[in-house]
């Protein structure tokens, strides 16, 4: 009995493995390219390792791998096929194949796929079946911020399936088994081209764009209530450029917009439309004489064009200025107005302006010497010199000799006698002449008299320094000559003319202006430069001549370039003379020593810079430009206070007038008036 049941549990034993066995042999192919497939309560990792085996492929199989595998094949697969009837199997037990770049595959829970090293499959690869990849999609019409939620309620994510979006790529990344993730690209596909917003641009032909747009857009607007759904309502712009109008949206909306538009763009019944256009910075009359040239033009090019069925008065633009509203009334065509507006928009611009700033420096210094000794005899002979500011010894005696009291004898005769009585009488000497010599000397002076001899030595040193400093500083518009002038007006005579016998005479007079000159015409060039073409000029009255006055003149014309707020050096002037002058006596004025007693020598040395800088500053707004008069404006008023300060001679109880004041720089300061009235208010209260 012992025996029977031990061969009973052998059969039984060898039925299993030939079971085995004969699902081996049938899944060994009968031929070299065919499978069969028949496992029938087959331990999973058992049937992992005969499909690798049959496949040639090294598998890795996840401990967590378990389960009974039943499935029965009644046709013979190539091996693509039966590689994916494999991968069909393992995901129907909730199983995925990662496939290596080595070509080994991994074996693991579906769930856990999804990290391991899925392979990226882009459009050109064809991955099909149940194999695990992961895809990146980039949407074109749609935001897939939006489409993600969609698209994850399709994705298999209890398999492995995962949906991830970059929202600043507008890419969505998919992971999952192929045939599941290939459905969800096309739905992607779907929803993108059902998203698409195609643009039409319609060029217009008689209408303006900005009008058709304002038109179609009331048309279109929408209550407020949802009624029309987004989609529905096309989007329309005007492009002015070209007078155009570009229609995006759905198909059917963006149809109808454009034959509404196309309806609207019709030929004006009259013969043309007016406008009046306010201008907020350019000269209305200045823009009338390039608005009739740009007119004329548009004219002359549309004569061969599509335009020339028009009659010629439709073609014909009046063009006016209304200086009082500064402002253009325009009749033309609707081309040709869109022409010249798009000109006036152009030209009516807020311009840069330019504070030029200009400093003038002069520096000059002078030292003379004069010294000389002259000497004369009552009985004959005199040493006298008359160079520099020497006054002549033979003058000052004959001064001298006037300038004494004088005793003259005079007689008196008796009228009843007859008889004659002499008398002495004395006379003053006349001052006048000694007065005017002696105004005339500079220096020491000092004389002696001894008997018949007389004898004046006469010495005289100058020092002069002078520095004289001057900022002109002028604000204009680019392109705009300015000036600025400060010094005075003198007289200078230009012809004189007298009648017969030299009755009636006259002359004329001429008014020259002399002092600090400024001319400048600035230009802002492309960046921070500024072109400038300077007159510069620096003249004073040097003193008078035998004919009329003299006048002293330093000049420059000039054209620079220059940064803004930048420092240019125009000019400079540096002279420097040195003038000896000796009056002697021949022979005896070269004796040493003593030879001073024979000699008058004058020596004088002067030396003079001159030099002028210029600095533009670019003003492009009234911020910049009320910050720089804010500066301006106190600078002034703290020179006014340092003046206070110092008081007023012989007036203590007056006090000197101050700006009012102004803190901040983008308020303009009070008038005047205003400032006044807030003085006696608050004088008012003080009471």
């Amino acid at each position: 009995m012992v025996h029977a049941l031990h061969l009973k549990k052998i059969r039984k034993g060898l039925a299993k493995y030939a079971t085995l066995f004969f699902a081996a042999s049938l899944s060994l192919s009968v031929s070299a390219v065919e499978y069969a497939a028949n496992f029938k309560g087959t331990d999973i990792n058992e049937f992992i390792n005969i499909v690798g085996k049959n496949l040639n492929k090294t598998v890795i199989i996840d401990p967590n791998v378990r389960g009974k595998v039943n499935v029965r094949s009644y046709e013979l697969m190539d091996e693509a096929l039966y590689y994916q009837f494999f991968l069909n199997v393992l995901e129907v037990y909730g199983y995925s194949v990662v496939e290596m770049d080595n070509g080994i595959l991994k074996i693991e829970k579906s769930s856990d796929a999804k990290k391991s090293n899925v392979p990226l499959v882009t459009e050109d690869d064809q991955a099909r079946g149940d194999m695990m990849i992961t895809r990146v999609v980039r949407v074109k019409n749609v935001s897939v911020q939006e489409l993600g939620p969609l698209v994850r309620q399709f994705s298999d994510q209890k398999d492995g399936g995962h949906v991830a979006n970059f929202n600043a790529a507008n890419v969505m990344m998919l992971t999952g088994h192929a045939a599941s993730v290939n459905r969800l690209v096309e739905i992607i596909r779907s929803v993108d081209q059902a998203g698409d917003k195609r643009v039409d641009i319609v060029k217009l032909n008689f209408a303006t764009a900005d009008d058709v747009v304002s038109v179609v857009e009331n048309i279109y607007k929408d209550s407020g209530k949802g009624s029309i759904p987004e989609f529905l309502i096309p989007k329309v712009v005007a492009d002015g450029r070209t007078n155009s109008v570009i229609v995006s949206g759905e198909g059917q909306a963006r149809t109808r917009a454009i034959e509404l538009i196309k309806r609207l763009d019709g030929e004006l019944q009259s013969q043309g439309n007016t406008k009046v256009i306010y201008l907020n910075y350019a000269n209305s009359e200045d823009l009338v004489k390039v608005l009739q040239g740009v007119s004329k033009t548009l004219a002359e090019e549309g004569q061969g064009a599509a335009t020339k069925t028009r009659s010629r008065s439709q073609n014909e633009t009046s063009i006016e200025a209304h200086p009082d509203s500064n402002s253009l009334v325009i009749t033309a065509q609707p081309d040709t107005m869109r022409s010249l507006e798009s000109v006036i928009e152009r030209l009516d611009i807020r311009r840069a302006q330019v504070l030029v700033e200009a400093i003038i420096v002069e520096v000059m210094e002078a030292d003379g010497i004069n010294f000389g000794l002259q000497w004369i005899s009552e009985q004959g002979g005199m040493v006298q010199f008359n160079n520099g500011s020497t006054v002549p010894v033979g003058s000052l005696a004959v001064a001298a000799e006037q300038a004494r009291d004088k005793t003259v004898k005079k007689t008196i005769t008796g009228s009843e006698s007859g008889t004659t009585t002499p008398y002495d009488e004395t006379v003053e000497g006349d001052l006048g002449p000694l007065a005017a010599l002696l105004g005339g000397i500079n220096g020491l002076a000092m004389g002696i008299i001894k008997n018949d001899w007389g004898a004046i030595i006469q010495a005289v040193s100058t020092d002069t320094n002078s520095n004289i400093l001057a900022t002109p500083s002028v604000t204009t518009m680019d392109n705009e000559e300015a000036s600025i002038i400060v010094g005075q007006e003198v007289p200078i005579i230009t012809g004189s003319q007298t009648g017969s016998n030299n009755s009636n005479p006259f002359q004329t007079v001429e008014r020259q202006e002399v002092g600090v000159k400024l001319k400048v015409t600035p230009q802002i060039n492309d960046g921070t430069a500024v072109q400038l073409t300077i007159e510069q000029e620096v003249s004073g009255v040097s003193g008078a001549t035998s004919v009329d006055i003299s006048i002293n003149k330093r000049a420059i014309k000039t054209t620079v370039m220059a940064d803004d707020g930048g420092m240019v050096v125009l000019g400079g002037l540096i002279d420097e003379d040195v003038q000896e002058s000796v009056s002697k006596v021949p022979l005896l004025g070269d004796i040493p020593i003593l030879g001073h007693l024979f000699r008058s020598t004058s020596t004088s040395k002067r030396k003079r810079n001159l030099i002028v800088f210029i600095r533009p500053t670019i003003v492009r707004d009234g911020i910049k430009m009320n910050k720089l008069s804010h500066s301006k404006y106190n600078f002034i008023r703290g020179e006014q206070f340092k003046q206070k300060e110092d008081g007023i001679d012989l007036m203590p109880l007056t006090e000197a007038p101050i700006l009012p004041e102004w803190n901040d720089a983008l308020v303009l300061p009070p008038t005047y008036e205003e400032y006044l009235k807030q003085q006696n208010a608050d004088e008012r209260n003080n009471d």
